[in-house]
């Protein structure tokens, strides 16, 4: 219930922000171009308080899932409403929507989704001005702290201590895109040129289907990142576990395991699975010196574990200088655009499927995940990505969208006259079935995701 009552709230605030700031660029420009506007609404459905000034009621609605602003004269439908001299009337209105010049229209249409992606700019240039949490100690490499023996990357030949140099068709990635490069490439075999010894080696790394999983972790592919240096920090100990029993304390350091110096909690979970309960040893520093501990996994949720939290990896703000800060957000949009862009290829021409797609339920799940997590970077870093996919997404040539709208107005530019308003109000009903359908089928998807089905077995 906890988990649900956050994902609900973090949802309704994103979407919220989101939704209203993609509305205040169509009334920017709208209020610019002179067009009137009768309503900006934050929320839908029956209105609960606000005021209004002006030509424009700004108001709150009952339902907090985004907003919209109603133009004079912009759907069809309020073109038809009244037939005759009343519809010549609201043509010649210079404040209605349809009266104003195509390119202006067409620039209402752009401001929405520019303003989503302003925002997505502004975010990550204040979270890297202000806050750019980075790692006590900086991994300035992508590389391999473990492969697992007999895996699929073990046989394609990688070897614990490669570094990756190009992931896809990505050089010199972080472990950040080379996740996000594996969850588009799910079932694919991706290719990967790492250095070994100073050399470079060309190899191929398969993306298990578990990549399309809410629940995926890069070492599900064999490979173990190394996201830091130094030991395993041991935070706390759960009683009656093997842990408990062996004699490992809060407060020690995990050096090494059979040998094997692991730096990272996901790295010996990796390492459990594979050896499959074997008695392990650690070698562990406490409070300056050096013991040996023995201790026997055992399962616990379904997977070999130790009965232990890890402490989480050392963090410290180190905030940029503001134009350092800003070319750190427009890389930040460069690279998602372009995995947006990779993800919406893939899609169409059948290498990715439409059930990796994440719709509402998926968001919120993420956004009360995000929530939740340690650090500032999962919130601005979600908001953003989430704003960029909404601007994007609303550039779809699709009817209905702004991109559809856009669309038909060049359309109307290349015939020189308007399209018959009862063939727009056809061709929005339809669209408008098919949006709904669309949202349908990525909530059942979403649901089904859910690690209460995940979990059943058939």
């Amino acid at each position: 219930m906890h988990a649900f009552l956050v994902s609900a709230a973090a949802f309704i605030v994103l979407i919220g922000v989101m939704v209203v700031v993609h509305e205040a660029g169509h009334f920017v420009m709208a209020k610019l171009c002179g067009v009137r506007v009768e309503a900006f609404s934050f929320g839908f459905g029956p209105r609960l308080f606000g005021f209004k000034y002006g030509d424009t009621d700004y108001k709150v609605c009952l339902l907090p899932l985004g907003g919209f602003v109603k133009m004079t004269g912009e759907s069809p439908e309020q073109n038809l409403e009244a037939p005759g001299a009343a519809a010549a009337d609201l043509s010649e209105d210079p404040g209605a929507f349809t009266s104003h010049p195509r390119w202006q229209r067409i620039l209402i249409g752009l401001a929405g989704p520019m303003a989503n992606f302003a925002l997505t700019l502004v975010l990550m240039t204040i979270y890297y001005a202000w806050i750019n949490e980075v790692p006590a100690s900086v991994m300035k490499t992508t590389t391999m702290e473990w492969v697992t023996p007999g895996s699929a990357a073990a046989v394609a030949g990688f070897e614990p201590r490669d570094v990756i140099t190009r992931f896809d068709n990505v050089t010199n990635p972080n472990w950040d895109i080379v996740y996000d490069h594996a969850l588009v490439n799910a079932n694919q075999v991706v290719p990967v040129t790492v250095e070994r010894e100073g050399r470079p080696i060309q190899l191929s790394l398969h993306i298990p289907s578990s990549a399309k999983s809410a629940n995926f972790d890069f070492s599900d592919t064999g490979i173990s990142p190394q996201y830091r240096e130094g030991p395993i920090g041991v935070a706390e100990i759960q009683p009656d576990t093997p842990a408990a029993r062996a004699g490992l304390l809060a407060g020690d350091q995990i050096e090494s395991v059979d040998g094997h110096a692991f730096h990272y909690v996901s790295t010996l979970l990796a390492y459990m699975q594979w050896a499959q309960g074997k008695p392990m040893t650690l070698e562990v520093l406490r409070n300056g010196a050096t013991v040996q501990i023995h201790v026997t996994p055992t399962k616990l949720d379904t997977k070999w574990k130790l009965g232990f939290a890890a402490a989480g990896i050392p963090i410290r703000e180190q905030p940029m200088s503001l134009p350092a800060a800003f070319s750190s957000s427009v890389g930040f949009f460069e690279n998602n655009s372009l995995l947006v862009g990779e993800v919406l290829q893939r899609l169409f021409t059948h290498k990715i499927s439409v059930t990796q797609m994440m719709g509402p339920v998926g968001i919120a799940q993420a956004a009360g995940e995000a929530a939740e997590m340690d650090g500032w970077y999962p919130k601005f870093g979600l908001a953003a990505q989430i704003s960029l996919q909404l601007g994007i997404l609303n550039l779809f040539p699709f009817p209905i969208l702004d991109g559809g709208m856009i669309l038909l107005l060049l359309i109307e530019s290349g015939l020189r006259h308007n399209i018959s308003l009862a063939v727009k109000e056809r061709i929005y009903t339809a669209a408008f079935v098919v949006i709904v359908a669309f949202i349908a089928f990525t909530v059942f998807n979403d649901v089904s995701k859910l690690s209460l089905f995940t979990h059943v077995k058939p």
